[in-house]
C-alpha cells in the first residue's frame, strides 16, 4: 500500500503582508493573521529594489513592514555572540563568494553590520524561533536557541536576490526591506525521507539533499535504510547485511551502505543545519536483504536470493524464531549507538507475509528494544495494531484508504499516540506529477504541485485530536529512479509547500499567494543547478 500495489492498483505588496500595528503583541502559532494578494517581486534580478519581507517560504508567522533597506557592502560585518559563530560562518561562507566582499565575522559589538544575537528574541519563540530586525544600520536576527538563529539566516538568505547563491561575483546591490519578522514554527517535527535501499545514494549526494531541506527549514531527515533490496548501513554484528544484503539495488545495480563512518559524517553534516537524521530499519516486512545474507533468520533455514525488483509484501522476518530477536536487538543497539537523535523508525508496514497475530507479537517485543536503548519508536501507521506508549505512528493513508484503517489510527491518536502525517496523496514527492512524469509511482493518483500543498494537517485525519499531530513528512521512495537519481525533480516544487505546512500558521495557508511565492523561488534553483519540474500551476518568471 505504501508505494506499489501492483496486485491492487495495476497591492499589492501590503496585501500580501501580515502588517502587524506597533503596539499589537506577536502571539505566533495558528493566532496570526493572514496574507493574500499577488507577489510583489518576481525574484528579478539585482537592481529591481528588494524582497518585500513576506515573501519568503515557509511563509513567517508575523511580518511588520516598514522603514529603510539595510544594504550589505563592503564594509560590512557579520556580529556574532557567543555561541554564534559557526552560523556566523556559515552565513559568510554563502555571502562571500557572490558578493566579492570580505564579510569578517566578529564577536567585538557594534550597531552595524548583520548581526547574530544568540539568546534573545523572548522565550515564547521557542527552539526554533527567531526574530530578523532590518534597518538602515543593521540587519539584526535573535534567537533563544541556535536552531533559531539558522532558521532566521535561511529566511535572511531567501530575502536577498537570487544570485546571492552565485560561486562567482556579481554586481548586487544586496538589500534587504526594512522591518521586522518575528517567526516560529506550527510543529516541531518537519521531515523529508530518503529511500536509499531501493537505490543507493553516496553520502555527498545526501548531504546537497540536507542542503536543499535546510533552506525551508525542514528539521528531520528520514533515512529509510533497509528493505528487500538493499541494506545499507554497517552493523558489526552482523556484517553481512551490508557487505551481501547492500550489494544490490533495483534493477541489479551495484547497490552500496555507508560505513559508520560515513553515516557519522551525514549525522554531522545534518547536525550543522540543525537537522536530526531519524534511521529507519523496516521490519518485520521488507527484510529480504537481511533474510539473503543469513540463512539463520529465516524459518526453515534456507537463505533467499538477493531481489532487485519492485514488488512488496513477501517478505517477513520470522516471528516465532528466538534468533530473530536477538538480530533486531544487535541492530537496535548499534544503531541507537551511533545515532545521537531521540527517534528510530522500525518500519511495521505492508507486511503481508505476516499475520496480525504475529505482527503484533513481533511489534509488542521489538517496541520495548527501542527504548531500552534510550530512543522512542516510530513506526508506520500499521503499529497503531499495538502501539506501546511512546510510539509514535506515522501515516502514509490517502484518499483511497478504509475508513476502518483511519479509524484505527484516529483511535489510537486519542489514546495519546502521536502522529506524523505523510498522506501519500498528499505528501509522497516520489509519485508522478502527471501521467506524462517520467519517473515515479501513482497508486495514490498524481501530486502536483497544488495536491502537495492544499491541505491541513490539523485537520486532515478525522477523528484524531489536532494535538496529536507532531508533524509532517515528505517521503522520497527511490523504485523508480535507476542511475538517474532524479532527486531535484521529484523535490522541487513540492518540497517547499509541505515545509510550508509544517512552519507556517494555518491563517496563512493559502494557495493564490502561496504559487506566486513559489515561482519566486525558481531564479534561486536556477543558481543552485538544480533540475525541477516547471508545473503549470505556477507563474515562473518569464512565463
Amino acid at each position: 500500500m505504501r508505494r506499489f500495489r501492483p496486485l491492487l492498483l495495476i497591492c499589492a505588496s501590503l496585501l500580501a503582508v501580515t502588517i502587524v500595528p506597533a503596539a499589537s503583541a506577536y502571539t505566533g502559532g495558528d493566532s496570526a493573521p493572514s496574507g493574500s494578494g499577488a507577489p510583489t517581486d518576481s525574484g528579478a534580478p539585482s537592481g529591481s529594489g528588494p524582497r518585500a519581507l513576506d515573501q519568503v517560504i515557509p511563509a513567517p508567522a508575523s511580518v511588520r513592514a516598514g522603514g529603510e533597506p539595510y544594504t550589505i557592502t563592503a564594509k560590512t560585518v557579520i556580529r556574532v555572540s557567543k555561541g554564534s559563530q559557526a552560523t556566523g560562518e556559515q552565513l559568510a561562507a554563502l555571502l562571500r563568494p557572490s558578493t566579492g566582499y570580505r564579510l569578517p565575522v566578529t564577536t567585538r559589538p557594534g550597531k552595524d553590520g548583520i548581526q547574530l544575537r544568540l539568546g534573545e528574541g523572548g522565550a515564547k519563540l521557542g527552539d526554533e524561533g527567531y526574530r530578523l530586525e532590518v534597518g538602515k544600520r543593521a540587519a539584526v536576527i535573535k534567537a533563544p536557541e541556535k536552531a533559531g538563529l539558522f532558521h532566521g539566516v535561511q529566511t535572511l538568505r531567501q530575502l536577498l536576490p537570487a544570485e546571492v547563491e552565485s560561486r562567482t561575483e556579481r554586481p548586487g546591490p544586496w538589500q534587504l526591506a526594512g522591518g521586522t519578522i518575528t517567526d516560529k514554527p506550527r510543529y516541531g517535527y518537519r521531515s523529508a525521507m530518503l529511500d536509499v535501499s531501493r537505490h543507493f545514494f553516496e553520502k555527498d549526494q545526501v548531504k546537497r539533499w540536507i542542503d536543499q531541506l535546510a533552506l525551508y527549514k525542514i528539521n528531520t531527515l528520514h533515512l529509510h535504510l533497509s528493505d528487500d533490496q538493499g541494506w545499507r548501513i554497517a552493523i558489526d554484528s552482523w556484517p553481512k547485511l551490508a557487505t551481501y544484503g547492500g550489494s544490490t539495488e533495483v534493477g541489479g545495480g551495484k547497490g552500496g551502505y555507508y560505513t559508520k563512518a560515513d553515516y557519522k559524517e551525514i549525522l554531522d553534516y545534518a547536525a550543522d543545519r540543525h537537522m536530526t537524521v531519524v534511521p529507519e530499519i523496516d521490519m518485520p516486512g521488507h527484510t529480504n536483504a537481511a533474510l539473503a545474507s543469513y540463512a539463520e533468520l529465516n524459518c526453515d533455514g534456507k537463505a533467499p536470493p538477493l531481489y532487485t525488483g519492485t514488488e512488496v509484501g513477501f517478505s517477513s522476518l520470522c516471528v516465532p524464531l528466538e534468533r530473530t530477536y536477538d538480530f533486531v536487538d544487535d541492530v537496535i543497539r548499534e544503531l541507537a549507538a551511533m545515532t545521537p537523535g531521540p527517534y528510530l523508525h522500525i518500519g511495521g508496514d505492508e507486511a503481508h507475509s505476516t499475520s496480525h497475530e504475529d505482527f503484533v507479537k513481533f511489534m509488542d517485543r521489538v517496541q520495548p528494544v527501542v527504548a531500552k536503548y534510550g530512543k522512542k519508536a516510530i513506526g508506520w501507521h500499521q503499529i497503531t495494531a499495538s502501539p506501546a506508549k511512546g510510539t509514535i505512528a506515522q501515516y502514509w493513508g490517502y484518499d483511497g484508504t478504509s475508513a476502518e484503517e483511519r479509524a484505527q489510527v484516529a483511535n489510537a491518536a486519542k489514546k495519546g499516540t502521536k502522529l506524523i502525517l505523510s498522506p501519500a496523496d498528499r505528501a509522497y514527492i516520489d509519485h508522478k506529477y502527471t501521467k506524462d512524469t517520467p519517473y515515479g509511482l501513482s497508486w495514490a493518483g498524481f501530486v502536483e504541485a497544488q495536491r502537495s500543498y492544499d491541505w491541513d494537517p490539523g485537520t486532515y485525519l478525522e477523528g484524531a485530536p489536532a494535538d496529536s499531530v507532531m508533524g509532517v513528512e515528505a517521503p522520497m521512495w527511490s523504485e523508480t529512479f535507476g542511475e538517474n537519481k532524479p532527486l531535484d525533480y521529484m523535490t522541487f516544487p513540492r518540497l517547499p509547500g509541505i515545509a510550508e505546512l509544517g512552519w507556517s500558521p494555518r491563517a496563512t495557508h493559502d494557495w493564490d499567494a502561496y504559487k506566486g511565492r513559489l515561482a519566486q523561488q525558481a531564479p534561486r534553483w536556477d543558481q543552485l543547478g538544480m533540475d525541477y519540474y516547471r508545473s503549470p500551476q505556477v507563474p515562473w518568471p518569464g512565463e
